[in-house]
């Protein structure tokens, strides 16, 4: 968690291959996984957000693989900034089309 604003996009673009000009929120989280960076651009600078958690840990998702990007909806970055796993099986699902009358 040493690295600042350079570090982080040079590891979104060389590491994961993806834009870090992009509008995507890249996460990361130490090992300890009590501390969190988020990095995003913002139409002419980057912003970084950092979170250390004083006690607990954040429900990280286990990925199979090291180094890889993985998506996460709104909501589910919202559960992890919550302490609760992205993975949460007990959400509503997501509707679409409906109309009133």
């Amino acid at each position: 968690m040493r690295k600042s604003i350079n570090g982080l996009s040079i590891i979104v673009s060389d590491t994961l291959s993806l834009d870090p000009l992009s509008q995507a929120w890249f996460v990361f989280c130490n090992k300890q996984r009590d501390k969190l960076k988020i990095l995003f651009w913002d139409t002419n600078g980057f912003w970084l957000y950092y979170r250390r958690l004083e006690q607990g840990r954040f429900q990280w998702p286990n990925h199979a693989q090291a180094h890889v990007a993985m998506g996460i909806e709104q909501r589910q970055l919202q559960w992890l900034l919550s302490g609760l796993p992205v993975s949460n099986q007990t959400r509503h699902p997501t509707l679409s089309g409906l109309s009133v009358m």
